[in-house]
């Protein structure tokens, strides 16, 4: 259970939130720019004044100088494009940070370049510690063969080995971790998850979705000198990107808030948290929240809660995202149900008490057979419950049926979605799904045309924290192969504007906080990202070159390309 004394001590950062003073001057002043607003009322416009934390104004240059004395700081923008602090709606930020110092293996072209990595990361760890930091990704080795434990057995005799494949929802284990584990042949299956065994029936050292945890649970956690150092990694990578906000997603449906509240509430003492985190612990912690009073959007300018994550499936990659039909190069199997859905009523019931306690849920189905049962399930909920501003959300949405598309906008259900996986899954997606069920594939734009409600983000680790390239994405739709060059299933394409809205705003309306960021507009936080391009009047294609200039956080410059980061 999550200690109530973390909360406790979090809740004096978590409230802290600044107010809008009156001021005559400001503090900082962009002049000369493209400034992208998301304000309906002023789409774009030339200059910004900060005082503080806060914006003061949005105008002309000429009008923002007028605000300036002896102590403003004026940057002159020289016509580059300024658009609202990027909103990453689902992100795993631990694990992010924690993957920056990790086994690089997603980028491996061939299994022995995957092991050469893993035994080269060894050779610098101590005897005994575990290598469970980085990933890997199949798909991009000749033949797309599963690895076995095998394969890093003789390079890591003395280290267990865990690494999950890129999606999270695959881990192969060596003999090591496995002997740990007191895994072998007579280990039961779990329900939810697959252990996959050899012609003999043993374990081949690949664990899906809930088997993953029989490895995982033995691995012990990171000390809080290594969570702290791979937060100040994180942070650094986020403004690297622009990303000012970002929103947390348990890796669990019993995952609490303790340790990653602890070193984001230490860090938010001493000032150094410029990532404005809301976190989303496990759905069947929902009670910690609701005893304390925390209902959706609860918080302070940093740090929020109020939150719930839960799982219906797994992934494409894994063949574990559930289907109403079976894989077409997996025939025996439609993908399985996770191992809170697998228990519909129990789920269920714990998701109607967490919306009777007005906190928000977030649900993570990639399968058009998750995705279904899911929005019949928020239906059910809405009939039942007495109707609040509840705001729930799908997390990834990524392969609908036709019917199930307009259900997004009716039941007001918020599609939360990475555009990355789009063109990093397009590449092999046909294979599993066949062209028929692509059709409604990662449907950014029939979403938008239905009414609804698009939240982007990256998933990082399982994508990198970029949001230029998921604006490329949603944008081109060109896969990293490079082999769809008009766009994968073009017809699923939105335009730069919208993918930006997706990323400001409808990320901070996923969060309840579209009142106080999302936009560039007086009494919301100064959060801005300048751009190396005009991203609104080039060929998508060009966003892949384009780069973050400067990153802006609450009124301070927390990266400038050209200088060192300022913390």
């Amino acid at each position: 259970m999550m200690r109530s004394i973390a909360i406790t001590a979090a809740l004096g950062g978590i409230l802290a939130s600044a107010t809008p003073a009156k001021a005559q001057h400001a503090t900082l002043i962009l002049t000369h720019g493209k400034i992208w607003t998301e304000n309906p009322q002023q789409p774009e416009a030339e200059a910004v004044a900060i005082f503080g934390t806060r914006i003061l104004a949005v105008g002309s240059s000429t009008e923002m100088m007028k605000l300036a004395d002896t102590d403003t700081r004026v940057i002159d923008l020289d016509g580059r494009r300024v658009v609202p602090g990027f909103n990453d709606a689902h992100v795993h930020f631990i694990d992010g940070c924690l993957s920056l110092r990790a086994v690089d293996g997603i980028h491996t072209k061939t299994p022995e370049e995957f092991r050469d990595r893993v035994a080269a990361f060894a050779h610098t760890l101590p005897k005994g510690e575990w290598i469970s930091d980085g990933s890997w990704d199949h798909e991009n080795w000749p033949g797309t063969k599963l690895p076995t434990h095998q394969l890093l057995d003789a390079v890591t005799p003395d280290n267990p080995v865990a690494l999950t494949r890129l999606d999270g929802h695959m881990l192969l284990a060596n003999a090591k971790a496995m002997q740990i584990a007191g895994i072998n042949k007579d280990t039961p299956d779990v329900p939810g998850g697959v252990i996959v065994r050899d012609a003999e029936g043993n374990p081949t050292g690949i664990f899906k979705d809930a088997a993953e945890n029989l490895i995982e649970s033995h691995i012990p956690s990171p000390s809080p000198e290594r969570l702290r150092q791979a937060l100040s990694d994180g942070l650094r990578y986020a403004a690297e990107h622009g990303v000012t906000s970002a929103q947390e997603m348990a890796n669990d449906a019993r995952q609490t808030l303790d340790g990653n509240m602890r070193v984001y509430e230490e860090a938010l003492r001493q000032g150094k948290l410029t990532v404005r985190i809301a976190q989303f612990p496990g759905l069947y912690t929902w009670h910690n929240q609701a005893a304390l009073g925390i209902e959706a959007g609860f918080g302070g300018d940093v740090l929020r809660l109020g939150g719930l994550k839960a799982f219906a499936d797994g992934s494409l990659g894994s063949t574990t995202a559930w289907f109403f039909a079976p894989y077409v190069d997996s025939p025996n199997t439609s993908g399985i149900a996770s191992d809170t859905l697998i228990h519909p009523d129990e789920m269920y019931a714990a998701m109607k008490a967490a919306d009777a306690a007005h906190l928000q849920l977030a649900i993570h189905a990639i399968g058009d057979r998750a995705n279904h049962t899911i929005l019949d399930m928020y239906e059910r909920l809405e009939k039942e419950n007495p109707a609040w501003n509840r705001r729930l959300r799908i997390e990834h949405a990524q392969h609908l049926t036709a019917d199930d598309i307009p259900r997004f906008a009716q039941l007001h259900v918020i599609a939360s979605m990475q555009p990355y996986h789009a063109i990093d899954d397009g590449r092999w997606a046909e294979k599993r799904l066949g062209p028929e069920r692509l059709k409604t594939s990662y449907a950014w734009r029939s979403l938008l045309d239905s009414g609804a409600v698009l939240a982007f983000g990256s998933d990082w680790p399982v994508a990198p924290m970029d949001p230029l390239m998921g604006i490329y994405a949603a944008t081109t739709r060109r896969t990293l192969d490079g082999k769809n060059p008009s766009g994968w299933i073009p017809a699923q394409k939105i335009t730069v504007a919208e993918a930006v809205h997706a990323y400001t705003m409808g990320a901070a309306y996923a969060e309840y906080q579209e009142n106080l960021k999302g936009s560039i507009e007086p009494g919301k936080l100064a959060d801005f990202v300048v751009l190396t391009d005009d991203i609104f009047h080039e060929d998508p294609v060009l966003i892949e070159k384009t780069r973050v200039e400067m990153t802006i956080f609450g009124g301070k410059v927390i990266y400038d390309r050209e200088e060192p980061a300022q913390n």
